[in-house]
């Protein structure tokens, strides 16, 4: 092989694994377009008005509506097994869980039933996922929040609406302040839309 097709060659791969690692993507990238892993940005929704409620079935085939959990913070967490930030920040995610003043409700469009309850024997999480598998669980939030990464932590009022969209893994510290910011202003009430 000539040195020019090695160099070529080895930055190919290397910008393979560059790309590989950048992004959380499951399964055939064909499959998830859009599910990108984000960098931790965080939009705050200061003087949002948007309902923001998410309805489904839980993979123990449950019926899920995050409207129950009004009077408290909900954080809503798209995630599925596989993706390396979901497993780093699941632990964080078990904490806030664990607050009487949080609830925390998982959308996973990518996995099977048996997938998700190993998930959750491995980190202990006592939380439900809504199987999104059908998409009308994200199709709930269009128009009103954009959804461009896995994960994504969407912070919800104790009154419902929208106060903060996490792209990417969750900081700890930046959770717990938005956290205890939603629960401060969530029934306040405010004015104007988030922009999607």
């Amino acid at each position: 092989m000539r040195p020019i097709a090695r160099y070529i060659l080895a930055a190919a791969v290397v910008i393979a694994i560059v790309l590989w690692l950048a992004g959380c993507t499951p399964g055939d990238a064909a499959d998830s377009p859009g599910y990108v892993s984000g960098d931790g940005t965080v939009t705050i929704f200061d003087n949002s008005t948007t309902e923001l409620t998410v309805t489904g079935t839980s993979f123990a085939g449950e019926p899920i509506d995050t409207s129950d959990y009004r009077g408290q913070v909900v954080l809503i967490n798209t995630w599925y097994a596989t993706c390396p930030p979901c497993r780093a920040e699941a632990p964080l995610l078990v904490e806030m869980d664990a607050r009487d003043d949080v609830q925390v409700v998982g959308v996973n469009r990518d996995d099977e039933a048996s997938t998700v309850a190993a998930f959750d024997r491995t980190f202990g999480v006592e939380y439900p996922s809504i199987d999104a598998s059908d998409g009308h669980a994200i199709a709930q939030l269009q128009g009103k929040v954009s959804i461009a990464a896995v994960p994504t932590t969407l912070v919800v009022r104790p009154d419902g609406t929208l106060y903060a969209r996490i792209l990417g893994e969750a900081d700890e510290s930046t959770l717990k302040s938005l956290i205890e910011d939603a629960g401060a202003v969530g029934t306040t009430g405010a004015t104007g839309t988030p922009s999607p």
